[in-house]
């Protein structure tokens, strides 16, 4: 339940520029597999602090090796050179090599990893070093079948057996016929095209929309893009488009065309980037999708060098094959949903696939479409700690966030994942703009409590549609929390409303009595502006230092008068009023307003002290106006005080 002063922030990428290739191929890629006929005895010889790096005798340079309590760490791309690891950056922090029958999956920030589906523990976690990968060497390289060892000076060696690469299964197309597979496509945007030889593929967008590939070198970059579009476009919109998106990267256009010639007509341009770079881009419109196909070559000079690719890109079709044996499937979205991975709390999941991610925060969705939303936290002492407590409090939360014509409880039902018995209860509220199905699944299991947020806001079918295969796909390792994790995180937001905790701040002079469930959106009180949220509401503190008490009153009731001089305003200021606050003289201004169907009172209070102008806002909206949640506002007003 998010409902407040919230914000969403949606980015948009369209390609990535050539001179970060190298570092790219060498931090996420994965090439795929090949199949030979010969085995090769390779050793990997590097040492700390060196970036040079033998394979059998040929030298590559590479990003340094340095120690970090003890264990060397190297750039994870270094096994890709040295033994044809395959490596893939999954979303922005799940790394995973992959050789021959081993798996090593390791996170970024996390010393929880597994080897071939065994949980272990890292000395050290992987981090990102000035935009390289680096990882534990020993653990990667033991975990995928290869010995370790160091000589007296401190030379390690890494030896391994690799299946050599069999120069005879590529034919003179220009596609790796690799385990009988030469083309390669997503059935779930529905698009293939034949495998671009000697590239691999990279990190591409989290719900598989962008396919990233790129060649050792650093030389060729191609991506693939399918895009969501029910408004059909033709191709002059399709050309349009691509010159548009080409100027506004700043992009030269050398070339522009419409291709009706094609079994799917299509719009081609060719733009040089600010690097120097050629680009050819295509787009097609099929199966309510626009498709983007982005390539460059950084050796081509002239826009027409570009057309000895014509028969790799013309083998792009706006279609996926399942009967083709020799199309290779990028996808691994099932029934609509792809699953998330958060190896930290042992925890996997499906979720719609157009979904945005954040496994950081396991929060997977937005709360337009609606969202899931995991918590992982400490199960408290006593009658709250057991399972029948929380459900307890789940509903006197409610009672205590919603006024009663604005929330349901739908109904408590018994769950069980992965053996552990829970309760999934079904609540429905309504903040003005319309009512919301959430789906509170509580799981409680060696101390610690699970919990599942799945919301269905009104209107959105898929969403709710999704929800049983969503709770089915869900998958939790109970003791994976345990084992890694002492006392963690409580949950503030069903803490008793009273309790508070006092906030000062030296540079503007104040001590303010937060109460402890209100979440701090900015907190640092030492700056001018202090914000804290709860369901439905916010309390804010700004502090300024440059502006005179009067200018700002005068600026707010400018506001109100020109806000409420219609007849059909949506703004009612209920009062001005001149008030003693904090033993200071200040007026109030307090309206009911009415944004995006969300009704709410809002208060600001101004007032001059010191030099210091202060403003304090209080927004509640009407579906949370609760006693409880008014008292924690006044509460929290009253025990303002200026300090010397």
């Amino acid at each position: 339940m998010m409902k407040a002063e919230s914000t969403v922030v949606h980015n948009k990428v369209w390609r990535t520029s050539a001179a970060l290739l190298a570092a790219f191929v060498l931090s996420a890629s994965l090439s795929l597999p090949v199949w030979g006929d010969s085995i090769e005895k390779r050793v990997l010889t590097l040492q700390k602090g060196s970036s040079a790096a033998v394979v059998n005798g040929e030298s590559y340079t590479i990003a340094k090796p340095y120690i970090k309590q003890g264990t060397v760490m190297v750039p994870v791309g270094v096994f890709k050179k040295a033994f044809g690891s395959e490596i893939k950056l999954e979303s922005s922090s799940r790394v995973r090599v992959l050789q021959g029958p081993h798996a090593v999956v390791m996170s970024i920030g996390s010393t929880t990893a597994w080897v071939d589906g065994k949980k272990i523990k890292l000395t050290v976690e992987p981090q990102m070093v000035s935009g390289t990968l680096m990882v534990p060497l020993r653990p990667v390289a033991e975990g995928i079948g290869a010995k370790v060892s160091a000589d007296k000076n401190g030379k390690l060696s890494i030896s391994l057996d690799v299946t050599d690469k069999d120069e005879s299964t590529q034919n003179n197309s220009g596609i790796d016929a690799t385990a009988g597979k030469t083309r390669i496509g997503n059935s779930y945007y529905e698009w293939s095209m034949n495998y671009p030889s000697g590239m691999v593929i990279g990190s591409g967008a989290d719900n598989e929309s962008v396919a990233v590939f790129s060649d050792a070198t650093g030389r060729y970059y191609l991506e693939v893009h399918a895009t969501p579009q029910q408004v059909k476009l033709d191709t002059e919109d399709l050309l349009q488009r691509l010159v548009k998106d080409a100027r506004n990267s700043g992009d030269i256009v050398l070339d522009r065309e419409i291709v009706t010639r094609a079994v799917v007509p299509y719009a081609r341009i060719i733009s040089r980037d600010s690097e120097g770079v050629l680009w050819e881009g295509r787009g097609y419109y099929a199966n309510n999708k626009v498709y983007g196909i982005y390539f460059a070559d950084g050796d081509a000079s002239h826009y027409k060098d570009l057309d000895k690719y014509a028969g790799l890109l013309n083998s792009f079709k706006p279609s996926f094959n399942a009967g083709d044996k020799s199309l290779k499937d990028l996808s691994s979205i099932e029934n609509g949903l792809r699953s998330v991975v958060n190896p930290d709390y042992g925890i996997v999941a499906g979720v719609p696939a157009s979904w945005a991610v954040n496994n950081q925060e396991m929060f997977y969705g937005d709360e337009e479409k609606g969202y899931l939303s995991i918590r992982v936290t400490s199960a408290p002492k006593g009658m709250a700690g057991t399972l029948n407590g929380w459900v307890d409090q789940m509903k006197s939360w409610l009672a205590e966030a919603f006024v009663p014509e604005s929330y349901e409880v739908v109904g408590l039902t018994p769950v069980n994942i992965n053996d552990v018995k829970g309760q999934l209860q079904e609540v429905r509220y309504n903040f003005g703009d319309g009512w919301t199905t959430e789906y509170e699944v509580m799981l409680q299991e060696n101390g610690y409590r699970y919990y599942l947020e799945y919301t269905v806001p009104e209107g959105q079918a898929e969403t709710a549609k999704a929800w049983k295969d969503v709770l089915n796909s869900i998958y939790i390792d109970y003791d994976v929390v345990p084992a890694d994790f002492g006392r963690i995180d409580d949950e503030d937001f069903l803490m008793n409303k009273s309790i508070v905790t006092v906030k000062s701040s030296n540079t503007y002079r104040y001590n303010v009595a937060i109460p402890r469930y209100w979440t701090a959106i900015s907190d640092r009180f030492e700056t001018s502006k202090v914000e804290y949220g709860f369901v439905g509401g916010s309390f804010e503190i700004t502090a300024d230092k440059e502006t005179e008490a009067e200018y700002v009153i005068s600026g707010l009731k400018q506001y109100y008068k020109e806000a409420t001089s219609g007849s059909n305003s949506e703004v009612k200021l209920l009062g001005t009023d001149n008030i003693t606050f904090a033993g200071i003289p200040a007026v109030s201004f307090k309206a009911h307003q009415v944004k995006d169907k969300i009704a709410y009172t809002s208060n600001q209070i101004v007032f001059e002290s010191g030099g210091i102008t202060y403003t304090i806002s209080t927004v509640l909206n009407d579906a949370n106006a609760t006693e409880a949640q008014k008292q924690a506002i006044e509460k929290a007003l009253a025990s303002f005080e200026l300090v010397k």
